[in-house]
């Protein structure tokens, strides 16, 4: 098990994950990208979007984390924010995370497993 760091919006946070947690959550996050994109070909064509899912992830491990999104209040994939919930017995840490960057972190933690 490895720690995986969270770059928030304000601050980053890092806790241990399982590389299968991990790439469950990618791909969590793949559906989340596609509908994400669907909508904004939708807008761009000048259609009404069709009303998106949203990407709701939970972890349990040595930490409660949980990401939550939906993608039908964002115009693309660029602007979308998570929010980040992360709770143990000692602490509780709610915050947004931006979508792009929690990509980046997942790809690079999937990189060093």
């Amino acid at each position: 098990m490895s720690q995986l760091t969270l770059n928030l919006i304000q601050g980053s946070v890092s806790f241990n994950f399982t590389s299968s947690a991990a790439e469950n959550l990618q791909t969590e996050i793949n559906h989340l990208m596609q509908s994400l994109k669907e909508i904004a070909l939708q807008n761009k064509t000048g259609g009404k979007p069709t009303p998106k899912t949203a990407m709701e992830y939970q972890y349990t491990g040595d930490v409660f984390l949980e990401l939550f999104c939906n993608p039908n209040i964002y115009p693309s994939p660029f602007s979308a924010k998570v929010l980040v919930t992360l709770r143990s017995p000692q602490i509780r840490l709610t915050s947004e995370a931006e979508l792009t960057r929690l990509v980046e972190d997942l790809e690079q933690y999937l990189q060093t497993i």
